[in-house]
């Protein structure tokens, strides 16, 4: 009996170290505390009017701990073997409480009172028995910070001390415990962020940067500092000025957008949204390139009188100097090209005028010259000859 006690235990310490190797991970994003680029936006408006670049997560979303610390919770689940129901047998939260769905399973089924502070969170089931057989599933919830991670676990029971071992499959862990024997369930993560609890207040900052024309990332000016405890730390006189502004309810509603009024050429260049949640391992950032493009004077109407009387006529008149003021700038070849049609048309249009006045103006010269022109020596009018009716009475027609 002191044989088969101490081998169980020596499985058991075997298990513990097999779980601190391969169960043990580390998040990406808990590895290093560098940003990570997750958008990139281009901007263009005009200057003169008021901007926002847009910079939300609900994520840095900052609420206060009012269910004493049950934000972070760690569930076992079964499946069982003989079937596909799935059973929840314990719960536990980071405050300490414990929870145990099945009455049989009282005072078999216990963690440790440190899990949380340990970073151990395997399940002991004492008394093992065949009823227990299937895949148990370690799942690890933080309700603040929206991390879930999973560990698998799976029991077989012998009555054969030879046959009681512990392996790998590839995917977890296959445990064979000798029945009415204490077996432990591993599940072990040290990660940080399911081990301390830090002040939230002091872990969550948002930085905005700006980059001029040409500036690289390195050389960016610091705008501001935000902090959940509600410190803000604004560095030169642009927000003193109220040029720039976030909104005061920022990490209650997630919406750390960066305001710009009354835009100018010198706003332009590159801005940077750093959200930095170090509890929960949030490292974003979002980047604007901003363009201001210089604002196009529109004429207007000077005309009251003709406004008062007619409405319709203010809006037509509004109208037509927004229509040019659009084309114009972004395409002036265009412009010119339809302005030289229009003056060789024209011209073309007075050469014709012009020919035709010269030829009419002749014809009608020529006209007027004939009229007033004397005839010739060669020349002879009909009246002037006289006919003698007294011939053509004498006249007497010959027989043939």
């Amino acid at each position: 009996m002191e044989q088969q006690a101490a081998k169980l235990f020596l499985l058991q310490v075997l298990l513990v170290q097999v779980s601190m190797v391969l169960l043990y991970s580390v998040p990406a994003d808990q590895s290093s505390s560098e940003s990570v680029v997750v958008a990139i936006y281009n901007m263009t408006a005009p200057a003169g009017t008021d901007t926002t670049l847009l910079c939300r997560s609900r994520r840095m979303i900052w609420t206060q701990d009012r269910l004493n610390d049950r934000q972070r919770v760690v569930h076992w689940d079964l499946y069982h073997a003989t079937g596909n129901m799935i059973e929840r047998v314990f719960d536990m939260f980071s405050a300490g409480d414990q929870r145990i769905y099945n009455s049989y399973n009282q005072r078999r089924m216990f963690m440790a009172q440190n899990a949380f502070s340990e970073g151990n969170f395997s399940l002991v089931i004492k008394d093992v028995s065949l009823t227990d057989r299937g895949i148990y599933s370690c799942n690890l919830h933080h309700h603040y910070c929206h991390l879930y991670e999973s560990i698998q676990v799976q029991l077989n029971v012998t009555k054969s001390v030879k046959k009681a071992k512990i392996s790998w499959d590839g995917e977890k862990v296959v445990i064979v415990a000798l029945s009415g024997s204490t077996v432990v369930l591993p599940c072990v993560n040290r990660n940080q962020v399911w081990t301390e609890r830090y002040n939230e207040e002091d872990q969550q900052v948002v930085h905005w940067d700006r980059q001029p024309p040409g500036v690289s990332h390195d050389r960016a000016d610091r705008l501001i500092d935000l902090y959940a405890s509600g410190e803000q730390r604004s560095y030169g006189p642009l927000f003193v000025q109220k040029k720039m502004n976030i909104m005061a309810s920022a990490f209650a509603d997630g919406d750390f957008s960066l305001q710009i009024s009354d835009l100018e050429r010198a706003d332009e260049g590159t801005y940077s949204c750093h959200l930095h949640h170090h509890y929960c391992g949030l490292h974003e950032r979002r980047i604007f390139k901003l363009t201001v493009m210089q604002q196009v004077i529109q004429t207007t109407n000077k005309d009251t009188n003709s406004n008062k009387t007619d409405p319709g006529k203010e809006q037509r008149v509004v109208e037509v100097p927004k229509v040019i003021n659009v084309i114009i700038p972004e395409n002036r070849t265009h412009f010119f090209h339809q302005l030289g049609y229009i003056l060789a048309t024209l011209l073309l249009l007075v050469v014709l005028i012009t020919i035709i006045a010269l030829i009419t103006r002749r014809f009608r010269k020529r006209g007027f010259e004939y009229s007033v022109k004397k005839p010739e020596v060669g020349q002879e009018h009909l009246n002037e000859y006289v006919v003698d009716t007294t011939d053509l009475k004498t006249c007497k027609y010959e027989d043939i």
